[in-house]
């Protein structure tokens, strides 16, 4: 299915994360001219019910959803008055509802964390979910801690090459292309303790070989990208975990890969570089399934 014209699906829920990652959606839906889609998710008045709050004197669950999401799209329309956009409140889980929604969506962002305590474990817990098992890419917006979303100030895409990288590398081209920024890709290596050797002839082979067969694994990856685009190749030695977090300080978005080999399996498909990314990355994460 093209992408095209799906809209980017935010998952809203009054936070102060929330609204960064509805700032950072109106921004990116304007460069790619999609509409946005706002959605709150939540059980609340399945287990509490509606009868409950009126007979309390206090709002329904869905009163209070609708009002996240109208706050949220007056938000949104003063980031960027041209994108068109919509709003809905599902009564479902979240992690189910946001999964849904990625079948008909161009990405779907979400913020970092939610409300305090507890909250803040679920939303996380949600985030790694959706991330985990959304058939579109999933954008985590991470970074700044002041209520704000900034426009790109680096001015630089940041690409881990895993792999299987081929949808993850589409996918930092156009972010790259869309923002006239270099792209940079990054590929780690390492070589095991067991290889090295302390014979003189041969010291420094082994870590030779790793290299290169990084730069090739890059070279690879790489080999159909955009003759007009400004392409930075690294291969670095150590942890790709490291290599990634330690980038992103200088990127304004890190790309990464998550493999997808069943579809609607039900086990935690997010390996352990995207996994750390999305907790530690000082920019926001976009991981992009990979079938294999």
């Amino acid at each position: 299915m093209s992408t095209v014209n799906l809209p980017l699906v935010v998952g809203v829920d009054g936070s102060e994360p929330s609204l960064r990652a509805v700032d950072w959606a109106a921004d990116e839906a304007a460069l790619r001219g999609v509409p946005l889609r706002l959605v709150n998710a939540s059980l609340w008045e399945r287990y509490e019910g509606a009868a409950l709050a009126h007979d309390l004197g206090k709002p329904s669950g869905r009163g209070m959803a609708v009002d996240i999401v109208k706050t949220a799209a007056r938000r949104a329309r003063r980031r960027a008055a041209d994108v068109k956009i919509s709003t809905d409140v599902l009564p479902e889980e979240p992690e189910y509802a946001l999964v849904c929604e990625g079948r008909n969506a161009s990405a779907l962002v979400l913020g970092t964390r939610g409300r305090g305590g507890i909250a803040n474990l679920l939303l996380g817990s949600v985030s790694l979910t959706v991330a985990a098992h959304a058939s579109c890419p999933v954008i985590v917006v991470r970074g700044n801690h002041d209520n704000q979303a900034r426009a790109g100030l680096r001015g630089r895409i940041l690409l881990g090459v895993g792999d299987a990288s081929t949808a993850a590398v589409d996918f930092a081209y156009e972010e790259a292309k869309r923002r006239g920024v270099p792209l940079d890709a990054v590929r780690a290596w390492r070589c095991p303790a067991h290889e090295t050797t302390d014979h003189p002839l041969l010291a420094g082979e082994p870590t030779r070989l790793h290299e290169e067969q990084a730069a090739k694994v890059l070279e690879a990856a790489l080999k159909d990208a955009p003759a007009d685009m400004e392409l930075h190749r690294r291969t670095i030695e150590g942890p790709a975990r490291t290599a990634l977090l330690a980038a992103s300080q200088q990127a304004d978005l890190l790309v990464v890969g998550a493999r997808r080999r069943e579809p609607g399996h039900l086990r935690l498909q997010l390996g352990r570089v995207a996994h750390t990314v999305l907790h530690h990355s000082a920019c926001p994460v976009a991981v992009v399934p990979e079938r294999v």
